[in-house]
């Protein structure tokens, strides 16, 4: 299927909320782990959110230059094309974006997507993410509040952060005190009273529940998935509207149990993010081939080695299945196995 339109992802988005699920957004850094991605939800008759950050999209534009913003619409021309051959709807957004890289990565992606529209066609990607956790509270709001009309305007979503996930991802160090890493009902009030609930154009927040980016085993780190049940019921009870009327995202999820990823699709997140664990899946299973077939690989003591191991797209097969045998597993965590729109 072709990559949702702004209305499909809206559609994509209500049903989770409606049926508590929540949608695998997996971040991607070549056209081998799109591919991945794209093999894996169709295994599962899942939708899902192909996701690229500040570095990701470094990557897609080449180690050796600095041009975040073609890379990251390389991917989305990617993706837009071979999306067509599965029978699945994704929607495309990028990944956190800290005030220093607005300039260079969301500001002229935002300004491609603008005139798309201008021309009668679909915005490029249908969310982006701004992420403010290094900055005042306040000033986060702000920032928020003047990218907003922009992506209403091309009916494509705002994710906003609202507290700090500890722990790097992709370079971007997410640092604070305890206390930081739990978003507070006055914190989310305060963006509410700024960004509406909708009114002003759509957006979606990840708010923080001792979430940690990166490597951590279960126990580790203090996750309170009962606290998005409480700002949200803190919400609904001061602008009276109906239950969980926040759409919210997890961040830094890997370790989690299945238990606290099922209270938090419980309390309303609809988007999870998944990087490390897709990583690992996807590197493991080539230092598995590497190790099993070393004469093949390397021309050992004067042999020519085995072409049919060391070409990239024998591995590369193995590596993408096993990465998509982990989004597989993402869409069964968090219920979204077998609800494509698209079926």
């Amino acid at each position: 299927m072709p990559v949702a339109t702004p209305d499909q992802y809206a559609e994509m988005l209500a049903k989770a909320k409606t049926g508590a699920y929540a949608f695998p957004a997996i971040n991607v850094s070549s056209s081998s782990t799109i591919n991945s991605v794209l093999q894996g939800l169709s295994d599962a008759g899942s939708d899902g959110i192909i996701q690229v950050t500040t570095g990701g999209a470094d990557y897609f534009a080449g180690q050796t230059v600095k041009a975040r913003a073609s890379g990251a619409l390389a991917f989305a021309k990617y993706v837009t094309e071979v999306a067509k051959n599965y029978p699945v709807t994704v929607a495309l957004h990028t990944d956190h974006c800290p005030k220093d890289a607005l300039d260079g990565f969301v500001l002229p992606l935002l300004a491609a997507s603008e005139e798309e529209v201008k021309a009668g066609r679909n915005p490029i990607f249908q969310s982006h993410m701004w992420d403010g956790s290094a900055v005042p509270l306040q000033e986060n709001i702000e920032i928020a509040q003047q990218l907003l009309p922009r992506m209403k305007a091309i009916n494509a979503i705002l994710e906003v952060e609202i507290g700090v996930v500890g722990g790097e991802e992709d370079g971007v160090q997410h640092e604070g005190s305890n206390e930081a890493l739990y978003t507070t009902l006055g914190d989310v009030t305060a963006a509410v009273e700024a960004l509406g609930l909708g009114d002003q154009g759509k957006w979606i927040a990840a708010l923080t529940f001792g979430n940690v980016h990166g490597v951590y085993k279960p126990g580790n780190v203090k996750l309170r998935p009962e606290l998005l049940g409480e700002i949200q019921a803190g919400i609904a009870a001061k602008y009276g509207t109906a239950e969980k009327p926040l759409d919210l995202v997890f961040h830094g999820g890997s370790g989690s149990t299945d238990a606290e990823i099922a209270e938090a699709v419980r309390n309303g997140v609809i988007k999870m993010n998944i990087d490390t664990d897709t990583q690992y899946a996807y590197s493991r299973s080539i230092a598995d081939t590497v190790l099993k077939n070393y004469d093949g690989f390397l021309k050992v003591d004067g042999e020519v080695g085995n072409k049919k191991i060391y070409d990239p797209r024998a591995w590369g097969k193995i590596a993408e299945t096993a990465m998509a045998a982990r989004v597989v597993e993402a869409t069964t965590q968090l219920g979204s196995k077998g609800n494509s729109i698209s079926a």
